[in-house]
């Protein structure tokens, strides 16, 4: 007998880190397929982690987050989304946002509940729903609809066997936001049908000429909403891991149950970094934000004029979800030509869920010569191949 998990092995890897990996062994690569910002974090969050970890705060702390950052994290869900909870029953902090939208994932779900999930996606939500032996649901983002998603398609999936919907706005890799009016109408119908929304919007701060609407912060669907963000995105801190989330009481409770089996805890130093990253100065997330709504501009302008590219100007968040279509070959197969011929690291579309087939995602959170260079080199293939 085998040492091996069926459930474990059925899980796909993700294709992001296999495009990471392919292009990580070579060189010369212009690296676009990762959501991982540029710039350093703050310093005062670095300085206060600093002081924190000669001050002796390096042991155990609750599972859930001290009481200090738990008490930050509420605040900040009262002040930049109008979500008002309980910082000691009805928030908790994570090991990044995957690890809230996992805790959260496995403490609805029961063999067979069906979970909806927007496609294209963050991949990292199939593991999730299938671990639990969920059924995921696709919800297509289409192109003709700006890949916002839409109620009419949401009652076309939903079933009674239907548990939860999770949305992803600013969208990753679409970069679509959905108005509070689109919201509000998919919380209507989630509530009525008893249906969990487990919100992820780690890029809510990543946005362009839109608002950011929570649709926690609506007191009727304060027992039907959990919602997850991250310091990664908005502080460029991927590498500190420190999410969380709020929702009812009951969710929250078994989310920390999950997180209690799993990490037990997230690190106490980091814990103070996020302290000082809520309560702090904002003035570099701004400055961040301005910087991708420069390269915006001129990445996705650039990339409109190559031809067999045709973008859409996202939203929000950091990427450039381009149509790819006119090359008439797989997402997969185009990547990794770009890769091998051009030395341009993308995501496939295809990577990203069914209804991803015909586009690529590019991440223009890297530095202005990198974007240049990268379309530079996407001309050059563009033309080899289409002429």
């Amino acid at each position: 007998m085998g040492f091996e998990s069926r459930q474990v092995a059925s899980l796909p890897s993700s294709e992001i880190r296999k495009i990471f990996n392919a292009a990580n062994a070579m060189t010369d690569v212009v690296h676009l397929e990762i959501g991982d910002p540029d710039f350093n974090t703050p310093e005062h969050i670095v300085e206060a982690a600093y002081r924190a970890a000669l001050a002796g705060a390096t042991h155990y702390t609750a599972t859930a987050g001290t009481p200090e950052v738990r008490e930050a994290v509420a605040a900040k869900f009262l002040r930049d989304n109008g979500i008002a909870c309980d910082p000691a029953s009805e928030v908790i902090v994570s090991v990044g946002a995957i690890g809230a939208v996992f805790a959260a994932v496995m403490a609805v779900t029961n063999p067979g509940d069906e979970i909806i999930v927007t496609d294209p996606n963050w991949p990292n939500y199939v593991s999730h729903i299938m671990l639990p032996g969920g059924r995921l649901v696709p919800l297509p983002l289409r192109e003709e609809n700006g890949f916002r998603a839409s109620l009419e398609d949401i009652r076309a999936v939903a079933t009674n066997r239907t548990k939860a919907l999770i949305i992803n706005s600013p969208n990753n890799p679409t970069g679509s936001v959905l108005s509070k009016e689109e919201l509000l109408e998919i919380g209507e119908f989630c509530a009525a049908k008893k249906i969990l929304v487990i919100s992820d919007e780690v890029y809510e701060k990543i946005i362009y000429g839109k608002k950011h609407f929570s649709l926690g912060s609506i007191p009727e669907f304060k027992e039907s909403v959990v919602t997850v963000n991250s310091l990664s995105k908005t502080y460029a801190m991927t590498g500190w891991r420190l999410g969380f989330a709020c929702g009812p009481k009951p969710v929250i409770g078994n989310m920390v149950k999950v997180q209690e089996a799993a990490t037990s805890c997230v690190s106490a130093v980091v814990q103070k970094a996020a302290v000082a990253a809520l309560n702090g100065p904002q003035e570099p997330v701004n400055r961040m934000v301005t910087a991708y709504a420069r390269r915006r501009e001129f990445f996705v302008d650039g990339l409109n004029k190559i031809p067999g590219f045709s973008c859409l100007k996202p939203d929000g968040a950091f990427y450039a979800y381009p149509n790819v279509k006119a090359f008439g070959m797989p997402s997969f197969e185009l990547a990794m030509a770009l890769l091998k011929e051009a030395g341009v690291a993308t995501v496939h579309g295809s990577g990203l869920g069914q209804f991803g087939e015909g586009y690529l995602r590019m991440s223009f959170a890297t530095s202005d010569d990198n974007l240049r260079e990268a379309l530079r080199r996407l001309e050059g293939f563009a033309r080899s191949r289409l002429g």
